[in-house]
C-alpha cells in the first residue's frame, strides 16, 4: 500500500471560510491524499459568521485535527514529511508572523517548517486595500519560497454561481501541490 501524501490545511481570520471548507471537501475526494487542519481562533469565529458551520462541523472534513496552541505536534517537525501546506485564508497577522519567524503557534510553526523544508506553502492571503507592510510581508515570504495566492477570482470559464468561482480557486491551489480535482482549466482561445 503506498503511503498517503500529507497536506497541512491552516485556516485563520481572514475572510473567506468558503475557501477553506471547499478545499478540505475536494481534498477528501482525492484517495491518496490526508488532510491535516490546523484552526486558529478567530478562524472558529469566522467559519461560524461566514458561513454558519461550527468547529466540529469543518473538524469533520479533515482527516486530523490538531490544537492551534499545540506547537509541539508532529506538524512542528520537519520530520514530518507533507507534501505542502495552505494557509486558506490567511489573515495579514499570519503572514506577518510567518515573514518574520514568529512561530508562537502551530499554524505558523507549521508555516515555518513547511518553508525550512523546501515544501510548497501556499498563503491564500485577504485584505484589501494592501499596505507597505502586506506587500513587503508578501515579498519576504516569496523570498522564502512560499507562494502567495490571493483567492481572486477568475472569469474566463464564464462562472454562473460564487461555487463555481470557489472550486475554480481551490482547484487552482491544489494544481500547485500536484493535487488534481475537477474543474475548469484555460484552455486557449480558439
Amino acid at each position: 500500500m503506498t503511503a498517503k501524501r500529507r497536506l497541512v490545511v491552516g485556516i485563520t481570520g481572514a475572510t473567506g471560510a468558503v475557501y477553506a471548507v471547499r478545499l478540505l471537501q475536494a481534498v477528501r475526494g482525492v484517495p491518496d491524499v490526508e488532510s491535516h487542519l490546523v484552526v486558529s481562533p478567530a478562524g472558529v469565529l469566522n467559519i461560524k459568521y461566514e458561513l454558519d458551520l461550527t468547529r466540529q462541523d469543518v473538524h469533520a472534513l479533515a482527516d486530523q485535527v490538531y490544537s492551534f496552541r499545540d506547537v509541539g505536534a508532529t506538524l512542528s517537525s520537519g520530520g514530518f514529511a507533507t507534501t505542502g501546506m495552505v494557509v486558506v485564508p490567511c489573515s495579514m497577522r499570519t503572514l506577518a508572523a510567518v515573514a518574520h519567524g514568529f512561530s508562537d503557534n502551530l499554524i505558523t510553526r507549521a508555516a515555518d517548517v513547511t518553508l525550512k523544508e523546501r515544501r510548497r506553502l501556499i498563503m491564500m492571503v485577504r485584505e484589501t486595500p494592501l499596505n507597505l507592510a502586506h506587500l513587503r510581508n508578501m515579498t519576504a515570504v516569496t523570498e522564502m519560497g512560499g507562494i502567495i495566492f490571493p483567492p481572486l477570482p477568475a472569469f474566463y470559464h464564464h462562472p454562473k454561481t460564487l461555487d463555481e468561482m470557489v472550486d475554480h480557486t481551490v482547484a487552482r491551489v491544489l494544481e500547485l501541490l500536484d493535487i488534481h480535482v475537477p474543474g475548469p482549466h484555460w484552455e486557449g482561445i480558439d
